[in-house]
């Protein structure tokens, strides 16, 4: 085997046991965090709809569209 093939073969078993280290060794995300992050995002998604009405009016695109925003978060939150 030639020197830089070695090299080479080395640089990829680092690769991948450091990759293989990372992935064992990563934090799980508890219910809590999901939910947290939920309340945050519908959050979120609710002051945008308020900020939007604010400027825009009631029923302005930017409302509705806003609207439709936080109507899939809380989809998705609902299902997580």
């Amino acid at each position: 085997m030639s020197h830089m093939s070695r090299r080479i073969g080395m640089a990829w078993m680092l690769g991948a046991s450091l990759l293989l280290g990372g992935v064992a060794t990563a934090p799980a995300q508890t219910p809590a965090d999901r939910h947290y992050r939920c309340e945050r995002r519908i959050r979120r998604a609710e002051h945008n709809l308020e900020r939007a009405i604010a400027r825009h009016g009631v029923n302005s695109p930017q409302a509705e569209r806003r609207r439709r925003e936080l109507a899939e978060v809380r989809a998705r939150c609902q299902g997580a």
